[in-house]
């Protein structure tokens, strides 16, 4: 028996099903001390085709296309193409943009602006070696898709590379005391610019790749269509963006003296949070999501209202629409039927190198700043896990409506998988390590640690601001 879901209410059984399996395969994860979010893109391989409808013939959840031709049978088929379902993907795209948005709320500008110039090194740093070396490892590997003849897609391998997540250094930091400490403050910080120099390079290299692909209705699309236009629009929407910031900014403040912790503060929120991503994609041709999280950093300079929308929004978000986006990935982007060995090479050469290129880049600026060969091991060791912003960014460039040719196949998706599960276990291992060799300090007055330039003693009063929604959903969503 097949039940065919292309009604409003049988989408009711699939969000139950999703829900059921990504808790469950959440709260598992979290035993084995890994990111809840890899536990719910394994949910969604479970209960989708990718390896039992693929290997076995029969799958929860598929898709009608696919199991009227006869390559599965599913229990409930989603109206639609093999992989492409649009009641999904709408609750997909708002999981998407709620997660950045958020990211965007728990950034705090002050605390980046007090780290100084070693954390925005640091995170340039450590976003252009792992590209340079993303790029580089693509260009011999064009039996895959790659090589120098798809350099758009060798891009894209490096900006996934890019991204950092902190949440697992964070918490190991915490746990060994080292958190206030002005090299767990400089990590903490660079991570959170990592993130936001992430978005930036994605949204350029996104735009110039589907800027040959836009298929101009007027003067203004055309314009858009071209390199040189894609480049202003870029620069236009930050600036628009900016502008546009300090008028909500003023509107918030007034709110927050006016009606101060009520529901209108979260529903307007969302309002300019859904404005910015439109705005950013359909008017100057700029990811949706580099538009959100736009609007939640200009809602993070009210501090006060900021702290409670994002503890408002992320109920909603971290109980339904995460875990549909992230389940969604494997059951409609993860595909093992392309994965051959060729693939499953490059994918373990692009995690390799996505690790040293975090530890070299990011522990050498380290160094010039002043740090032990130690300490800044541990800053690049820091910077080493990924998390939600490489799944996103991932889920970003394998999508064939917007980048058309130039997408990224579902195959590297296992790339990712792979990034994320190894980063995670190998972080907190040597970051325990590399603590537990640290000398121990006698006689030594704290005030002086406390002025010592590379000293890992603490030096800054106030606990940084907690990094971005990347990584941190076990401790949103919580039992």
């Amino acid at each position: 028996m097949v039940f065919y879901i292309d009604h409003p209410l049988g989408y009711v059984i699939i969000l139950a099903l999703i829900l059921l399996a990504t808790k469950l395969c959440g709260l598992l994860f979290r035993k084995l001390h890994l990111p809840e979010v890899l536990g719910f893109i394994i949910a969604g391989i479970i209960i989708g085709p990718a390896i039992f409808g693929q290997f076995c013939g029969f799958t929860l959840i598929g898709f009608e296309d696919a199991v009227n031709a006869g390559t599965y049978k599913a229990l409930f088929a989603l109206e639609g193409a093999t992989g492409e379902n649009e009641t999904v993907s709408v609750f997909s795209k708002i999981g998407v943009i709620l997660i950045m948005f958020s990211a965007g709320l728990e950034t705090n500008l002050k605390d980046i602006k007090n780290t100084g110039l070693a954390s925005v090194l640091i995170a340039c740093v450590g976003v252009i070696v792992p590209m340079g070396l993303g790029i580089a490892i693509s260009l011999p590997f064009g039996d895959i898709g790659l090589g120098i003849d798809n350099i758009y897609r060798c891009v894209f391998i490096g900006t996934i590379l890019t991204a950092t997540s902190v949440a697992i250094t964070v918490s190991v930091l915490k746990e060994l005391g080292k958190i206030n400490t002005k090299l767990g403050t400089t990590i903490v910080s660079a991570a959170v610019i990592d993130d936001v120099i992430g978005i930036v390079a994605l949204s350029i290299v996104t735009s110039i790749a589907r800027s040959g692909n836009v298929v101009a209705d007027n003067g203004f699309d055309a314009f858009k269509s071209t390199i040189y236009g894609t480049i202003i629009m870029i620069i236009a929407f930050f600036v628009v963006a900016a502008v546009a910031g300090l008028g909500v900014n003023r509107l918030f403040r007034w709110l927050e003296k006016k009606w101060p912790h009520t529901h209108r503060l979260p529903i307007f929120s969302l309002v300019v949070c859904f404005i910015y991503s439109w705005v950013a994609e359909e008017i100057f041709g700029v990811a949706d999501i580099t538009g959100s999280f736009m609007a939640g950093i200009v809602l993070a300079t009210v501090h006060r209202s900021s702290e409670y929308v994002d503890s408002k929004i992320n109920v909603d978000t971290y109980t339904i629409f995460a875990p549909i986006f992230f389940a969604n990935i494997g059951i409609s982007n993860i595909d093992f039927s392309g994965v051959g060995g060729t693939i499953f090479v490059f994918a373990l050469l692009a995690v390799l190198m996505g690790l040293i290129g975090k530890i070299i880049g990011c522990g050498a600026v380290a160094k010039g700043f002043g740090y032990s060969w130690r300490e800044s091991l541990i800053g690049g060791v820091g910077m080493m896990a990924r998390g939600e912003v490489a799944l996103i960014v991932t889920q970003t460039v394998t999508n064939t409506e917007n980048l058309g040719e130039h997408a990224l196949g579902g195959e590297f998706m296992i790339m990712t998988v792979l990034l994320i599960l190894i980063s995670s276990i190998l972080t907190p291992i040597l970051l325990k390590v590399l603590y537990s060799k640290e000398l121990p300090l006698k006689n030594v007055p704290a005030t002086a640690m406390a002025t010592a330039g590379g000293s890992d003693a603490t030096a800054t009063p106030a606990e940084p601001s907690p990094a971005p929604a990347e990584g941190g959903i076990g401790d949103k969503n919580r039992d």
